[in-house]
C-alpha cells in the first residue's frame, strides 16, 4: 500500500510540474514573466506627454526647402505670395490636416491628399499687408501626422506705410 501511495504521489508531481508542452513549472514561470507587457521605465509617459506616439521613427516627416522666406520691403496694401516646397522624408504617407497662421491676413493653401514617402508638395501662402507697417513676421503652423505634429515656417519682411492712405485716414479723422 505504501508503494501504491508513493507511486501515486510521484505521478501527481510529474503532472503538476509539466505544462502541455512538456516544460517544467520553472520554465513556465520564466516564460510568463518574460512575456508580460510591463512597460520599461523609459517607455512610461506622464500625463503631460500623452500626445507622444508609440513610434516616433516610422512616421511621416515634413522637410521644408526653406524655413523662412524674407520678402524684403514692400508698400502697405501689397499681397505677398510665396510657395514653401517640402518633401516627405519619412517612411509613412504624409497627411497635412491643417495649415494656418496667427491672423486672417496670412492665408496658406496646402495639399489635401497624402504625400507618399519621398514625395514632394507645396504650401502657398498669401500675406495681405493692408493696415500693416514696420517689421512683420508671420508664422505658418502646419499640423500633420508627423513627429512632432506641428511644424512652422515663417514669412518675414518690412511693410512701409502707405502715405496716401495715411493722409486719407488723417483727413477722415479731421487732422
Amino acid at each position: 500500500m505504501k508503494n501504491f501511495i508513493l507511486c501515486l504521489v510521484v505521478i501527481s508531481l510529474g503532472f503538476l510540474s509539466c505544462n502541455q508542452d512538456g516544460a517544467t513549472a520553472e520554465q513556465a514561470v520564466n516564460e510568463v514573466t518574460s512575456n508580460t507587457n510591463v512597460p520599461k521605465a523609459n517607455e512610461i509617459r506622464d500625463a503631460v506627454n500623452t500626445e507622444i506616439p508609440d513610434d516616433t521613427v516610422n512616421v511621416a516627416k515634413i522637410t521644408f526647402d526653406e524655413q523662412v522666406y524674407d520678402y524684403g520691403t514692400v508698400k502697405a496694401g501689397v499681397v505677398v505670395e510665396h510657395t514653401f516646397k517640402f518633401t516627405n522624408t519619412g517612411v509613412a504617407p504624409l497627411t497635412i490636416t491643417k495649415a494656418k497662421s496667427t491672423c486672417g491676413c496670412t492665408v496658406p493653401e496646402f495639399p489635401k491628399e497624402p504625400i507618399a514617402p519621398g514625395g514632394k508638395g507645396e504650401i502657398t501662402v498669401k500675406f495681405n499687408t493692408k493696415g500693416k507697417s514696420g517689421k512683420n513676421r508671420k508664422p505658418i503652423n502646419v499640423t500633420a501626422n508627423t513627429w512632432p505634429t506641428l511644424t512652422s515656417v515663417h514669412i518675414d519682411g518690412v511693410v512701409e506705410k502707405d502715405e496716401s492712405q495715411e493722409a486719407a485716414d488723417n483727413k477722415a479723422k479731421g487732422q
